[in-house]
């Protein structure tokens, strides 16, 4: 893993693009040597406002709380954001965007504008209805990025969020269960 990088997670509130940003500094920081952070910057939104969350990575402590970065990786969970935020912003040019849709990739590159980056698709509401029940992209984004940054196995990305999960005891197994497969299903099919 890269011992730098910066990650902005797009998304609507109650899509838990802030619960991601935060389980994946989690599942980070847990290697030795390797500094995370996952915060967001929002005020009193409602569910369904734009959120932006961030996560940070380093191999030193990190004391740089501003939502400033130039991301690595930009991920958007919300489809219905296509052209509603900036996802390039700040983007470095050799920085990889993530979406979560049902679109082709070249619809999502056109839409965007982001001919010459590299653009990654995964149906991540489809996943989580069909493993959860319910349309909660944040963790098939997870397992998506773990795949597509190189940063976790499928294995391990599976048995950290789910072992978080099990540690927070307030999740039934059924909802562990649906994460676990929505986290598998993504990293297999996110392209």
């Amino acid at each position: 893993m890269s011992k730098k990088m910066d990650i902005r997670w797009h998304g609507r509130a109650g899509q838990g693009a802030v619960t991601a940003a935060k389980t994946l500094a989690e599942l980070i920081s847990q290697e030795e040597g390797v500094y995370a952070q996952g915060f967001a910057v929002y005020g009193a939104e409602k569910r369904g406002a734009p959120v932006i969350a961030f996560t940070r990575v380093s191999d030193k402590v990190i004391r740089d709380h501003s939502e400033y970065m130039e991301p690595d990786i930009v991920l958007l969970l919300d489809p219905t954001l296509l052209g509603l935020v900036d996802v390039k912003e700040g983007l470095k040019k050799d920085g990889k965007v993530i979406v979560n849709t049902a679109f082709d990739k070249q619809s999502v590159i056109d839409e965007l504008g982001l001919e010459g980056y590299d653009v990654y698709i995964v149906d991540a509401n489809k996943i989580s209805m069909d493993a959860m029940g319910r349309a909660i992209p944040n963790t098939p984004m997870i397992g998506a990025l773990a795949k597509v940054a190189g940063l976790f196995s499928k294995e391990d990305v599976v048995n950290g969020v789910i072992n978080l999960l099990e540690e927070a005891g307030k999740f039934p197994q059924k909802v562990i269960d649906g994460n676990k497969k929505a986290i598998e299903k993504a990293y297999e099919e996110v392209k």
